[in-house]
């Protein structure tokens, strides 16, 4: 055990010495109506699988966090030196209004050391810059000054960067990092959370999980082998992957995906997690036209490799895994709440007594959408059963 204590202590700021065995826990909450309930349940459950993940990284995002400031972009930023601040900060004055800027409050937690300057801006964009630069629109103008500044401000990293929600995350055991960031005062209607193993990447704060963009937010379990093609495919499109780590690819290839080519989410998923050719020649038409047709077009954004993720974004929380099933994955469902855990346990630590629980299969999306009572993916068994 001491030799652990000494290994945390000894931590630098990339871990590059940090190798493990895979394991990572991942955790989601969302009311579907949309009713906002403080981070302790979410973080109690990310601690309930404490033995998933090594201590190397924990993260949590919340949505709906932020009522006052609905129209702003929460920026969440870590810096590493006064001149990192002092360099991101005057980017960020040259490209946008600043409404506020403060510290994120943390509380001091004997297991949490040698965290950055952690700081929060609410900002808008000029709009004499929107129309200079010609920008698409306001999420296209704050993608770029975050790709900008994670890419060139040495020692700052913009780590959240939604309208009304917020990324937490760190160093450290995910209940741990819970406590520090003090995610029970924050009410949100969609929770997740993510307790890290890292195993081929550095365990590093900007590395933690959730990884986001935009509204979007990512916790994955397990490795993206394909990483090299999808980090190339999205470098055509302005995208720069700054985090050393393969889940950035995933948030990025969701927002491409889904705001920038406005595919549905379910459409989304099946580019993700593509059913295999042989699967394909089997389907009718237009089944078959259509996925033959997507995995032409989108073959760069296809993920290979053993995965489970969890991703959020403005509208709903949808669970995800490769298309055979190759981390574990459970979903479950009481009333007008939709659960996504690594394991059961932590889905009865969230709500005791669900309605169902169940399995999805791989490559086939559980999707929960603010304002709808529908889950797609949800089994027929239990719908029946609601509608008797």
């Amino acid at each position: 055990m001491e030799t652990f204590r000494q290994t945390r202590r000894s931590h630098t700021r990339y871990d590059r010495g940090a190798r493990n065995i895979s394991g990572c826990g991942l955790a989601g909450m969302m009311s579907l109506s949309g009713e906002r309930t403080d981070g302790r349940l979410i973080r109690e459950a990310i601690g309930l699988l404490h033995d998933r993940s090594n201590g190397l990284g924990g993260g949590f995002a919340g949505y709906g966090i932020y009522p006052e400031w609905p129209d702003h972009f929460a920026l969440h930023m870590m810096y590493y030196s006064l001149e990192a601040q002092e360099d991101a900060e005057k980017a960020l004055r040259h490209n946008c209004e600043v409404a506020r800027e403060e510290k994120i409050p943390t509380r001091p937690i004997p297991t949490i050391v040698d965290p950055p300057l952690l700081w929060r801006y609410f900002v808008r964009p000029k709009g004499d810059l929107l129309v200079e630069r010609q920008a698409p629109s306001e999420d296209d103008f704050i993608l770029d000054l975050v790709m900008t500044i994670n890419r060139s401000v040495e020692g700052a990293y913009v780590f959240s960067s939604g309208k009304n929600m917020g990324t937490f995350k760190g160093v450290g055991f995910a209940e741990d990092i819970g406590e520090f960031y003090r995610v029970e005062e924050y009410q949100a209607h969609i929770w997740v959370a993510h307790g890290r193993f890292p195993t081929n990447t550095p365990g590093w704060w900007a590395g933690a999980h959730p990884f986001t963009l935009l509204d979007w937010s990512v916790v994955h379990n397990g490795e993206i082998s394909s990483y090299g093609i999808n980090k190339r495919y999205l470098e055509q499109f302005g995208y720069c992957c700054s985090m050393r780590t393969d889940t950035e690819v995933m948030a990025y290839l969701l927002d491409l995906l889904v705001r920038r080519h406005k595919l549905p989410v379910p459409i989304a998923c099946r580019v993700l997690a593509a059913p295999f050719w042989r699967d394909i020649q089997q389907m009718e038409e237009p089944e078959r036209r259509l996925h033959k047709t997507l995995r032409q077009v989108y073959a760069g954004a296809l993920v290979n490799g053993p995965f489970a993720i969890v991703f959020a974004h403005k509208e709903g929380m949808v669970g995800l895994n490769d298309r055979i099933k190759l981390r574990p994955l459970v979903a479950a469902r009481k009333d007008d709440l939709l659960l996504l855990a690594s394991e059961e346990a932590a889905i009865r630590t969230m709500c005791p007594n669900p309605d169902v629980v169940w399995a999805p299969r791989g490559g086939e999306p559980v999707i929960g959408t603010l304002g709808s009572m529908e889950v797609e993916g949800e089994p027929k068994r239990r719908l029946e059963e609601a509608s008797a």
